[in-house]
């Protein structure tokens, strides 16, 4: 995954008992990842605990990890650490009153994108953002940084299935609204004032087909010169504030 190829150093914590106690703790973990075949020393019980809060682990060879790790005493594990805690999506929904306005991230893999997007996010009134907990980038201290402190005030929600949580979002009355160059409707012209679910690509391929096949409705961005498509957090950003628009004129 790319945005672990180069972490800061309060981005992680490495040897067998440091990574014990930051899942025992309920520390914000992002990610472990071990040496392929080690199970020695108790890597076992970490690797249990790391599954049973749901976080995601990764083998790889001695050599990788050591190059991850800075080539610190590793013990053979290391874990990657949030920049905060993440929200549940019912926290989320029980929080958004009566016209919730939730964003939807696939495959967001900038930390600088999405970084922009909380920041934006925030400003336009969003009620949480969610995020797939693999192929994505995630709450790292890159992202915490270009968000100028919005990531202290957006609750950021971690999936495991992305089209798992559309369904459960339109269970609950929201109309999700996913955007693409091949959208049906002009962004501007379709109706994005009662609740919403918003759903935004990543930078490459857009929306997955399984996402797109599950959402209301797909929006578009014009675009009238030779550049296919913009920058994920500026197509983000448009959105937003045309629902804010919306919301603000209703």
């Amino acid at each position: 995954m790319k945005e672990f190829e180069n972490v800061k150093p309060d981005n992680i914590v490495v040897g067998k008992n440091p990574v014990r106690e930051a899942l025992k703790s309920g520390r914000p973990v992002d990610k472990v990842v071990f040496v392929q075949g080690e199970k020695t020393g108790g890597m076992g019980e970490i690797i249990a605990l790391a599954k049973e809060r749901g976080v995601p682990v990764q083998a790889v060879d001695r050599a990788r990890l050591d190059t991850l790790s800075g080539n610190s005493r590793h013990q053979g594990v290391m874990a990657y650490i949030a920049a905060r805690e993440y929200a549940g999506l019912e926290d989320i929904l029980e929080n958004s009153g009566d016209n919730p306005f939730i964003l939807l991230l696939d495959e967001i893999n900038d930390p600088h994108n999405l970084g922009a997007i909380l920041r934006t996010a925030e400003a336009a009134g969003v009620c949480g953002v969610v995020i797939p907990k693999r192929r994505s980038v995630s709450l790292t201290p890159a992202v915490a940084r270009v968000s100028a402190g919005a990531v202290e005030y957006v609750p950021v929600a971690r999936v495991t299935n992305m089209v798992r949580t559309i369904e459960i979002l339109k269970e609950k009355g929201l109309w999700v609204v996913g955007a693409e160059s091949g959208g049906h409707e002009l962004y501007w012209e379709a109706k994005l004032a009662g609740p919403l679910a918003l759903v935004v690509g990543g930078e490459d391929k857009g929306l997955g087909r399984l996402v797109r096949e599950r959402c209301d409705l797909m929006v578009k961005i014009p675009m009238m010169g030779r550049i296919g498509s913009l920058n994920a957090s500026v197509a983000a950003a448009l959105l937003l504030y045309e629902v804010l628009r919306q919301r603000t004129k209703a």
